[in-house]
């Protein structure tokens, strides 16, 4: 481009004859890309008309119709448009947002739940509930339960299998659902199950 062509701009009777030959089919075609969003298609249209009001040389260029370049910059804007819609959070109002706040919890359902594992928990051999408390509160591996426990890994081992057991008897709300498959779990609270 020549310092010539960039202080240039396309005469506004150059412009309205544009408007005029291409302006509703342009319109319609973006009316189509914007899903029927009026107002989109317009502020594109103007932007499409705008980018022909910088550019003259499309204006003087030999082709028989402008329309191809029109429809190519018009969509261009379009998927710009989108695309900056998609990145940028939806805006909201006052309304919509107390709609989705978070509804306070209700701490009962876990309150049963915590009552009810400590009591199974009691219902369980000293030996039981000692490798629970290192396997799964303190969270050791096997030998560090062992180790901390003075058995061997295995006794471990076999242990928590039944404690385990032993736990899903004392809780029958709280094991796994029949027919739901291996690690289904059911009760009022799912972590309970193991």
């Amino acid at each position: 481009m020549t310092t010539t062509t960039l202080c240039r701009r396309t005469d506004a009777h150059a412009l309205a004859h544009l408007h005029n030959e291409h302006g509703k089919a342009l319109y319609g075609f973006l009316l189509g890309l914007t899903f029927g969003d009026r107002h989109r298609a317009e502020d594109l249209l103007q932007e499409t008309l705008f980018r022909a009001w910088k550019h003259p040389e499309v204006l003087e260029s030999d082709h028989t119709s402008l329309r191809p370049w029109l429809y190519t910059v018009g969509r261009r804007l379009a998927i710009d448009a989108r695309r900056a819609r998609r990145v940028r959070p939806a805006e909201v109002g006052p309304d919509a947002l107390d709609a989705h706040a978070p509804a306070a919890e209700d701490a009962t359902e876990q309150a049963v739940t915590v009552l009810d594992v400590r009591e199974a928990l009691r219902s369980l051999s000293p030996e039981h509930r000692a490798v629970l408390v290192q396997i799964y509160f303190r969270g050791a591996s096997v030998c560090e339960a062992a180790e901390a426990l003075g058995v061997p890994a295995g006794t471990v081992k076999s242990r928590t299998y039944y404690a385990l057991r032993a736990l899903r008897e004392a809780m029958p709300g709280y094991g796994p659902v029949p027919g739901a498959g291996p690690g289904a779990a059911s009760g009022p609270d799912r972590r309970v199950a193991a």
